[in-house]
This record gives C-alpha cells, sequence and structure tokens, in this order.
C-alpha cells in the first residue's frame, strides 16, 4: 500500500473531534490558496479542476484498496467494491447521493469560486463561517438532531468570532454580489452536509469518490462547452493538488466525523475552517492583524472548548439492524462472528477498521454518546 493510503486509512483512528478539527484546517487553507488562481482561471474550470483532482486519486484509491488493505494483498478484497456498493446499496441512499453531488459538488464549489473572484481572500473565508450555522440548524430542526445548552451556546461563540471579522470586512459596507455568492455555497455545503450525514451505505473514500468525479466532470464539461480557455498545465495541476488535500482528504475526514459526532457537533468544529482561512490569508496576501481577528480566535476556542468537553448520557435502545460499514471489535455493538453472510474473512485484521455484512442485535445500555448514526433517538 501507498504512504498516501495508509496516511489515510490511519486517519480513521484518531478522535472524531480531532478528525473534523484536521478536515477544518485543510479546507481553510484551500480558499487562500484557490484564491491564488481565482483571477486567471475561470469558475466553473477552477471548481471542475479541484473536484475532478480529487475525485480521480480517490477513486484509485477506493479501487485498489478496501478497508486499510490493498487488494493484491487480500483475497476477501475487491477491485470492484465500488461497484459492489453501488449494487447493495440502499434505494435512499441514491437520493441522498445525489443531492450530494449537486448541491455539494456542483453548485457550491462553482458559487465560491465565482465569489472568489470579487470577495478579499480574508473576507471569503471568514465568511464560509455561515456553513456551520446553515448545517446545524438543518440538522436540529429539519432532521430534529439533539442539542443542549452547552452546544447550543459553544455554536454562538464560534459563529461570533467569525461574524466579529465578517462584519468588519464586508458586513460594513454592505452585501457584495461575491459575498451572497459564498453565502450561497454555504447554504449548498449546509445541505450537502446534512445529505452525508443520512447516508448509509457507502464508505467516506466512495462518497468523495463519487462526488468528485461526477461534479467534477460536470462542471469542466460546462467549462469546455462555454469556450473557456485553458491555462497552462502547471495551473491545472497546482489547482488539483489544492482539490486533492484541501477538498478530498478533508471531505474523507469530514465524512467520518459526521458518523461519529453527528452533524451539527461535526460543523461547530469545521466552523473554524475560516478561522485558518483567515490566518494563512494574512501570511499570504500581507493584511494587517487586527484586534478582532485576535478576539473571533478567542470566541472560536471558548465553542470548540465547550463542544470538546460535552459529555452527554442516558439510557437508550438500539434497535435490530444488519447494515455494512466500516468498523472494529470494540464495543458491545460488534461482537458478532464473522462469515455468517458467506464472505471469507480468513485474511481481515480484526484489530483494523474493516468493513462487510453484519447483524446488531437489539440493545438497551446507557453510555456517553454522541447523535452520530448509531445515536439518533428521542429524548
Amino acid at each position: 500500500m501507498s504512504k498516501f493510503s495508509q496516511s489515510l486509512v490511519s486517519s480513521f483512528k484518531l478522535p472524531p473531534a480531532l478528525l473534523a478539527l484536521c478536515s477544518a484546517v485543510l479546507f481553510g487553507a484551500s480558499t487562500p490558496c484557490a484564491k491564488l488562481f481565482a483571477d486567471s482561471m475561470p469558475p466553473q474550470l477552477m471548481a471542475g479542476t479541484l473536484y475532478l483532482g480529487f475525485g480521480l486519486t480517490l477513486a484509485l484509491f477506493s479501487f485498489f484498496v478496501r478497508d486499510g488493505q490493498s487488494s493484491s494483498s487480500s483475497s476477501s478484497s475487491s477491485s470492484f467494491d465500488l461497484f459492489i456498493t453501488f449494487a447493495r446499496a440502499k434505494k435512499s441512499d441514491y437520493a441522498w447521493l445525489a443531492s450530494i453531488v449537486i448541491f455539494g459538488g456542483i453548485l457550491a464549489p462553482l458559487c465560491l469560486m465565482i465569489g472568489l473572484r470579487s470577495t478579499e481572500a480574508t473576507t471569503a473565508s471568514l465568511l464560509l463561517n455561515l456553513e456551520a450555522v446553515f448545517t446545524a440548524l438543518i440538522a436540529w430542526f429539519v432532521f430534529k438532531e439533539n442539542f443542549d445548552r452547552r452546544i447550543m451556546l459553544g455554536m454562538i461563540f464560534i459563529v461570533l468570532g467569525g461574524a466579529l471579522l465578517s462584519f468588519h470586512n464586508s458586513f460594513g459596507g454592505g452585501f457584495s454580489a461575491g459575498a451572497l455568492f459564498i453565502l450561497a455555497s454555504c447554504l449548498c455545503w449546509a445541505i450537502d452536509n446534512n445529505s452525508t450525514t443520512n447516508i448509509s451505505s457507502f464508505k467516506p473514500v466512495q462518497i468523495a469518490a463519487v462526488k468528485g468525479l461526477v461534479a467534477g466532470s460536470i462542471n469542466l464539461a460546462l467549462a469546455i462547452i462555454n469556450g473557456v480557455r485553458v491555462p497552462d498545465l502547471a495551473a491545472i495541476g497546482a489547482v488539483a493538488l489544492i482539490g486533492l488535500v484541501g477538498y478530498g482528504v478533508s471531505l474523507v475526514l469530514f465524512i467520518r466525523s459526521l458518523r461519529l459526532l453527528g452533524t451539527a457537533r461535526s460543523s461547530a468544529y469545521f466552523s473554524t475552517a475560516p478561522f485558518v482561512g483567515a490566518v494563512i490569508s494574512i501570511a499570504l496576501f500581507h493584511e494587517p492583524l487586527t484586534t478582532n481577528l485576535v478576539l473571533a480566535a478567542l470566541f472560536m476556542g471558548i465553542g470548540v472548548s465547550l463542544h470538546l468537553t460535552e459529555n452527554h448520557s442516558h439510557e437508550h435502545t438500539h434497535n435490530e439492524e444488519e447494515h455494512k460499514h466500516l468498523h472494529l471489535h470494540n464495543d458491545e455493538h460488534h461482537l458478532h462472528p464473522h462469515g455468517e453472510h458467506g464472505e471469507d474473512h480468513e485474511e481481515i485484521d480484526l484489530s483494523r477498521l474493516h468493513s462487510h455484512w453484519h447483524k446488531h442485535s437489539a440493545l438497551t445500555h446507557t453510555h456517553p454518546h454522541f447523535p452520530d448514526t448509531s445515536h439518533r433517538h428521542e429524548h
């Protein structure tokens, strides 16, 4: 397995909150880096290159590597794992996947690239803070995800941090067309985030690969149809690399955190991305370090700490369920035997993350938990 494959697989072992924060750092850095090419590359071409860059790479990763093992090193691995997943996916997952591609893969990056052309990098980075707000509101009031006063207060502090600088840089002069396009991208990604949380059949790498391939191809095709002039290969390669790291790897980490933390909490951690982008923008574009930026860091730090120190625990019941997902044999939910579905598990290292069809028996217990994919119960 390549070093990239090993590092991406091993990242799943990080604590859920750290997964979301690492995702935020990578995505936050991508905005000022993309700004470097925003004036010289048309929005559709840039959005297509960003997404197709990581889509192709992650598709190859998914093709040759399954559950942390290369297809050549395990007889139980299949180079056609993605196609098998498509065949076995739930019908509802196709609708969620379409929503992910349309809103998160096509519309959101296109709106962001348009907005970047007429908006300062620091301002654009900070405005992206509103993605977390839209995401949390949809999760709480549309999908009824649980939240308490501590989580709400943490979100308010994080939002205040971004709003403080956003107001200074953008709102004081009124909304520009560029700012409105960036806000539209935030709403599209919020829909994408909530759709991603509801998809259960696909692995994080597979979701990211499909999203990048389909959305990137569509935006790139539209750019070519519209007669866009292709810049030099060095610029294309640089933007594709930004897409791979800032969008692709970031997305894989974020999807994993969504499943472990729930939508609103993951988005709260991810909302630190605009601050990361603002700091990098200052270094790249020599913008001044202001009092507002320092205060924003303080507010965001308080907000994240409130989320990190949350302890939510009560008795709850898990209904019987049969499905396939990445898991370890380290809790009461995964005490199942292997081979009961006719699959060969002899070469699977059970101490590592692996995936196969298995059955969860009904279980009632009490333990600290987040509103992840297994804990969306009523309170």
